[in-house]
């Protein structure tokens, strides 16, 4: 494929997947600031206690998602056309299955999972309410995100943007509307939440009910090895997700110890707007995924080369703005979320957004060379920069650090995390290219 075609087809699918990741990543970042200025700090750190199961059940949707639409691809590029089917149709199941499970544990187990994270007294209720809400939901967020990535792999990123903003905008609309006139406190903020994943879906119905749609489902026996691979494939993307989670549940357990409440709230501030960050890189590498695994198909190696080459770029000109917006900005942006202004709050967020957000070149580099990995159906390196920054370094780490340094090593904990990844990164695909 030409340079030039090559390069409108990635900035056509990253640009309007960047746009559809942000407005995804919103859900939660809307539930902040509605939350934050109408129930307060007990509100805001009741939503950082809850935030990690919505991560879960995201990161379980992308799996699928991405697991098996990277498979559709690849077997479109081969031609195969019946064997894609097949690989749709045994997401659908597999995901419906996991769904059920977490819809289960909502009706359930709510008390021992809000117990488990965290929540004590005045928090207590609330956290509860958001967790077994977006439980019950689960159903839905999940086939939102598979189908929004079968819609885009699929050749229409357009419309999977549309959803994805539809959806996100129609939760900001709702949340005001649950918790300031009708006065449904946290419950309307999670019932908002948990219907805009409808109103996208029914935005992508379009493609699968119009001509243009290439994915069908069909009758199968579940293949489990067709399984294994789709959940190998989409495993990188599960942790992704799932390692902010991973990562609020270890900062709030920490900072609960060195900062009480206060300081959960303060890094509630903090997590929130990472969602939106990484959701920017996210876009930038699922925005090449469905290029890339059809090149692979083709075996055109150059040209993966040169895709992610573009999306590095992209990553590194994207952070050094967003690092100077945080750093130029971080007292109104605080602010935003500060109803109450409290003085305490405002001074923990400051520092943490000036410190923390240091390592988001590295966190959007492990991001898109996973995915990369990912692309090219090579799981194993990809699995393995996932699960470090996800798992076996990040924990350790900011156990350590905050130890030795307190809240400054709380903040400075995914900086060196992701450094140390990176280059764990880098070895693995010189690896691979030998």
């Amino acid at each position: 494929m030409k340079r030039e075609a090559l390069l409108r087809e990635f900035f056509q699918y990253v640009i309007l997947n960047i746009c559809g990741m942000i407005g995804l990543s919103c859900y939660i970042l809307a539930d902040t600031f509605f939350i934050s200025n109408g129930l307060g700090a007990n509100g805001l750190t009741a939503l950082n206690l809850a935030i990690p199961i919505y991560s879960f059940i995201h990161g379980s949707g992308l799996m699928f998602g991405m697991g098996g639409a990277t498979k559709y691809s690849i077997y479109r590029g081969l031609k195969e056309y019946k064997n894609a089917d097949k690989s749709f149709s045994n997401t659908i199941y597999i995901m419906s299955i996991l769904a059920v499970i977490f819809m289960l544990t909502g009706m359930f187990f709510s008390d021992e999972l809000t117990k488990l994270l965290g929540a004590e007294k005045d928090v207590f209720p609330m956290t509860k309410t958001y967790l077994q809400v977006i439980l019950l939901f689960a159903p839905v967020f999940m086939t939102n995100d598979t189908m929004i990535c079968f819609v885009r792999n699929d050749g229409n990123p357009k419309l999977s943007m549309i959803g994805m903003l539809t959806g996100s905008f129609s939760n900001i609309i709702l949340d005001y509307i649950f918790i300031f006139p009708l006065n449904m406190g946290i419950f309307g903020a999670v019932f908002a939440t948990g219907l805009s994943p409808i109103i996208s879906l029914i935005v992508l119905s379009r493609h699968w009910l119009g001509k243009q749609n290439q994915f069908h489902f069909v009758r199968i026996n579940l293949s489990f090895r067709l399984i294994g691979n789709i959940i190998s494939l989409g495993i990188p993307s599960f942790i992704t997700e799932i390692a902010s989670g991973i990562v609020i549940i270890a900062f709030n357990a920490i900072i609960l110890h060195l900062q009480g409440n206060i300081g959960v709230a303060a890094y509630g501030v903090v997590a929130n707007l990472s969602l939106v960050v990484i959701s920017i890189y996210t876009g930038i590498a699922q925005g090449t995924q469905p290029i890339l695994s059809r090149t692979y198909g083709y075996g055109e190696r150059d040209s993966q080369k040169q895709i992610l080459k573009y999306a590095l770029k992209t990553m590194l000109i994207l952070s050094c703005g967003i690092y100077l917006i945080f750093l130029l900005f971080s007292n109104p942006i605080v602010s935003i979320f500060n109803r109450e202004q409290d003085i305490q709050l405002q001074q923990i967020a400051e520092i943490g957004l000036k410190l923390y957000f240091t390592a988001i070149p590295f966190v959007g580099f492990n991001i898109i060379i996973s995915s990369y990995f990912t692309s090219i159906e090579k799981a194993l390196p990809a699995q393995i920069v996932s699960l470090s920054r996800g798992f076996f370094v990040i924990i350790p780490m900011v156990f350590f650090l905050s130890f030795l340094l307190k809240m400054t090593g709380v903040w400075l904990s995914l900086l060196i995390t992701e450094c140390f990844v990176a280059f764990v990164g880098i070895v693995l695909y010189l690896k691979l290219e030998c």
